[in-house]
């Protein structure tokens, strides 16, 4: 909740085939961006988890450099429901020119709010004590040519093998060609999001399967009543749901500035879950 010397507020950046999606936007990001390389003109969504400051103060910011630079797309972003009602407030209170930017806002519940060919955003309710949203994003499966197999069959690349990939039947020199008989399937990879609140179904629900689980982990366990007097989980808590959803990877973030050392956190987590990480500023995941 309060930046540090070492650790700047919750903002997250999925980067994915010139997708660029930022998960919250807490006071700074626009410099931490420009730190990092990233031009704030690639933001091509951005989702909000719910309406703490330290989780949106950076808004105001990022959408007037964003349009100073000519920002040539629609801006899409999603929160909980308030989401419009708030951005009216903020644009009343800062002097902005609207229709230098296009910015279209939709507010969302539970379930499936994104889906094109490649990928899929889904959000669920966590508890917060305020109306907070946690976030995957989820890659379609995808068929990848075996090169040897399709040689076999005489098969080049062109419009028959992009037939095959989107898992058509074709016939070449008068045979019959399965997808199955020259390309294999490569499962979609997921990254869930979630951010400020107490363990939930919902937190569990969405984190299952991940391959990455980006969660917070405000307090080590000695602090439970702690964290939950606040609506905030604790690093074992964050393990726990990581162990019992299947996933592969976790990563431990929003944690209390109370902790000049993360690794009595990251060993809290490590009792149960041994595939675990403290996030850091400008750290990157390669997935």
């Amino acid at each position: 909740m309060v930046p540090t010397k070492e650790r700047n507020h919750t903002s997250i950046l999925v980067s994915f085939k010139g997708n660029h999606i930022l998960v919250d936007c807490g006071e700074g990001t626009q410099r931490q961006l420009t730190l990092a390389g990233i031009s704030a003109s690639k933001i091509t969504k951005i989702l909000i988890t719910h309406w703490h400051g330290d989780h949106v103060l950076g808004l105001p910011g990022l959408i007037q450099t964003m349009a100073a630079q000519g920002y040539e797309k629609v801006l899409e972003i999603y929160g909980p429901k308030g989401t419009k009602d708030r951005f009216e407030h903020m644009f009343r209170a800062f002097e902005f020119e609207r229709d230098r930017i296009k910015i279209k806002i939709t507010e969302i519940k539970n379930g499936i709010f994104f889906e094109n060919d490649e990928y899929s955003l889904e959000c669920a309710e966590l508890e917060h004590g305020i109306t907070c949203l946690g976030y995957s994003f989820i890659e379609k499966d995808r068929r990848r040519i075996d090169l040897s197999k399709a040689k076999k069959f005489g098969l080049k690349e062109g419009p028959l093998l992009g037939k095959i990939q989107n898992g058509e039947i074709v016939v070449f020199n008068k045979k019959k060609i399965k997808p199955d008989d020259v390309s294999y399937v490569v499962e979609g990879r997921k990254i869930t999001f979630v951010l400020d609140t107490l363990p939930s179904k919902n937190a569990y629900g969405l984190a299952k399967d991940s391959d990455i689980l980006v969660c917070e982990a405000t307090y080590e366990s000695s602090l439970e009543e702690k964290g939950e007097s606040y609506y905030h989980m604790t690093a074992k808590q964050a393990a726990s749901i990581a162990n019992k959803a299947n996933v592969k990877k976790l990563i431990l973030t929003h944690i209390s500035a109370r902790y000049k050392d993360y690794k009595k956190v990251e060993e809290d987590a490590k009792d149960i879950f041994d595939n675990v990480a403290c996030a850091y500023d400008f750290m990157k995941v390669r997935l």
